[in-house]
């Protein structure tokens, strides 16, 4: 079980990896939905290792069975192995590319308010919101946790559907 997390979860985590580098490089990732999307997809594409992992182990390895519980653990190591590269891979993004993100980030939510027309008290919330943000940015735990929940969540849910899925126990015997 253990060779087959790592590799998997080894693949999930390249392909998610290099995605958000190319991403980073030519600028896709931008502040709107369509960058939001394309980031999403990302995720999806690489994360579609946790279902091969488990289907991989189940049949290779398992003689065709598995439980929910033993596949939902399978892909939640490897979903863990692909979200702990991302973190990582982001945190050399932000540290070393791109330390003005939060500000970029900041003034592209209140140009986004202002062009949609929102009010004074709205824009200088916004502000506010934005600020605290940049702020708790500072902090690597901060950017570590912000990181995790962009990408956990779909993992999980991932996982979740995998399992449910590809969960296969043995049929009674009847004499």
């Amino acid at each position: 079980m253990k060779k087959n997390v790592l590799v998997f979860g080894l693949i999930s985590a390249l392909v998610i990896s290099g995605l958000m580098i190319l991403f980073t490089i030519f600028g896709a990732y931008s502040h709107d939905v369509a960058g939001m999307l394309l980031g999403y997809a990302s995720m999806l594409a690489a994360l579609a290792f946790v279902f091969v992992g488990i289907k991989n182990y189940r049949d290779n390895y398992n003689n065709g069975l598995i439980s929910f519980g033993k596949a939902f653990k399978l892909g939640l190591f490897i979903a863990l192995i692909a979200s702990t590269m991302y973190v990582l891979t982001w945190l050399v993004i932000y540290y070393f590319f791109m330390p003005d993100f939060m500000d970029q980030y900041a003034a592209h939510m209140i140009q986004q308010a202002q062009a949609s027309g929102a009010g004074q008290a709205e824009i200088e919330q916004i502000s506010a919101e934005m600020a605290g943000y940049k702020d708790m940015y500072k902090n690597p735990v901060y950017v570590i946790l912000f990181t995790y929940m962009e990408v956990l969540p779909v993992a999980l849910l991932i996982t979740l559907i995998s399992a449910l899925i590809l969960k296969r126990k043995a049929k009674p015997v009847v004499a």
